[in-house]
């Protein structure tokens, strides 16, 4: 079985940072892209960042400048870094996984989610 998990969320006033984190495990062969989604209430959710596993990144326009994508592919994990936080960057924030399993099968993991809030 596989794991995402995320840590990092909280409430932060707006202009302030936080960090993202989530880390993979279970029987992982080789990770992929990774990516952050995020969710607001009553809207779709919408994809973040991404970063490949060569390290190429991609940001959406109402991040770019402020979020910046990282991971470290020895301990499988993902970062996000966000700075000059806004209110409306207030969501549930997600990471994506495409990665493949030691039984040889690739497919998208999800992680569970963690609240981040932007309000003084």
């Amino acid at each position: 079985q596989v794991q995402l998990v995320e840590s990092g969320g909280g409430l932060v006033q707006p202009g302030g940072s936080l960090r993202l984190s989530c880390a993979a495990s279970g029987s992982i062969y080789s990770i992929y892209a990774m990516e952050w989604y995020r969710q607001a209430p009553g809207k779709q959710r919408e994809l973040v960042a991404t970063i490949t596993s060569g390290g190429s990144t991609n940001y959406a326009d109402s991040v770019k400048g402020r979020f910046t994508i990282s991971r470290d592919n020895a301990k499988n994990t993902v970062h996000l870094q966000m700075n000059s936080l806004k209110p409306e960057d207030t969501a549930v924030y997600y990471c994506n996984a495409d990665l493949e399993t030691h039984r040889r099968v690739q497919r998208r993991y999800w992680g569970q989610g963690t609240q981040v809030t932007v309000s003084s």
